[in-house]
């Protein structure tokens, strides 16, 4: 899709503690060969606030920082995709109670780690359809915790990490201009994040923690290691391609790119050989100190960038995304001034 009129106006990150892979090891927690692979060096924790909690913090931040208020906002999208702190419980609105206050749509994105860039697709489609004249409010959050998460082994080339970003969408003005966003998806690869085992009446029900290589492995065994790769490399590229497409650039034309924080192995195998990208353009060196936020990876790197005064008016950032079901997100942004907060 592309973008007319939309800027991004203000972000906003939680991180509430650290957890470095060096300790995790000396535990035995984290098992040496996740740590010699995925080359992370710690990953964000949170020793007891809840996802909602630091969803609503990173909330607060972004509004402040996009000088938005309760009446500026027309629409709340939370993208999550763990227990977020309660049962049978809307998130969302809890959010929104902690950090609007107002009483816009409140909803909640259950894509999995392409939650951040689906939310923003739809607050785009959302703005542009004349349902808000202001912002919208989008959040991400996730705390990864035993007993039905265990950070290290749930899905080996992927250290999780605790946290939550937030970013304001704007029909008002912003720092950056929203130039195009593409999705994608593929429900021929879904059952690689379930696996042969049957339906169940209750969370957690098979096992606990959660294990993802057991589920990919009976899939693979099934279908072939050769097919699944080419349906996963064939769902990003198209997400991808169509993304720069609307946005009329290449990829060689971005300043930054946005990659998943995974492991450097996993990174190195889908993206880096595959599209040719070169790791110093990425935010690998902030996203090895901070592991896998679920769906807020995007939102996290597109903040730290503006924060450390990395990126430059004039400059174009691609943000890519990936989750389980399977689909495939990608934004191109381009800065169009300095953030009010960066240095």
């Amino acid at each position: 899709m592309r973008v007319e009129n939309i800027f991004v106006r203000g972000t906003g990150v939680r991180l509430p503690g650290t957890m470095t892979v060096a300790d995790a090891v000396a535990a035995g927690d984290c098992p040496p060969a996740v740590a010699a692979q995925t080359k992370t060096v710690s990953v964000a924790y949170s020793a007891g606030e809840s996802a909602a909690e630091m969803a609503a913090t990173a909330a607060r931040t972004a509004l402040d920082r996009a000088r938005s208020g309760p009446g500026d906002v027309d629409l709340l999208l939370h993208a999550d995709t763990y227990h977020q702190g309660q049962d049978l419980w809307p998130v969302a609105s809890y959010i929104q109670r902690e950090a609007l206050g107002n009483s816009c749509p409140a909803l909640e994105i259950r894509q999995m780690s392409n939650g951040g860039l689906a939310a923003l697709d739809l607050a785009t489609a959302y703005l542009n359809a004349g349902h808000g004249t202001g912002d919208a409010l989008l959040t991400t959050a996730d705390r990864f915790c035993a007993p039905g998460i265990d950070r290290w082994r749930t899905d080996p080339g992927t250290p999780y990490a605790d946290g939550a970003t937030a970013l304001v969408l704007s029909r008002r003005g912003g720092f950056a201009r929203l130039l195009s966003v593409a999705l994608h998806a593929d429900p021929e690869l879904e059952p690689l994040h379930r696996g042969d085992e049957p339906f169940t009446t209750a969370p957690l029900k098979h096992r606990m923690p959660v294990d993802f290589e057991q589920a990919k492995r009976a899939f693979v065994g099934r279908v072939g290691m050769s097919y699944a790769i080419t349906r996963a490399h064939a769902g990003q590229q198209t997400a991808i391609k169509q993304a720069l497409a609307d946005a009329e650039t290449e990829l060689g034309d971005a300043r930054w790119i946005v990659l998943p924080h995974f492991g450097l192995r996993r990174l190195t195998s889908i993206y880096h050989r595959p599209f040719g990208i070169d790791p110093e353009r990425t935010t690998w060196d902030f996203s090895r100190t901070v592991g896998h936020l679920g769906a807020g990876d995007q939102f996290a790197g597109l903040d730290h960038l503006v924060t450390s005064g990395r990126v430059a008016p004039g400059e174009r950032v691609v943000l890519i995304s990936v989750g389980a079901g399977y689909s495939w997100g990608c934004a191109v942004v381009e800065i169009t001034a300095r953030a009010d907060w960066a240095p």
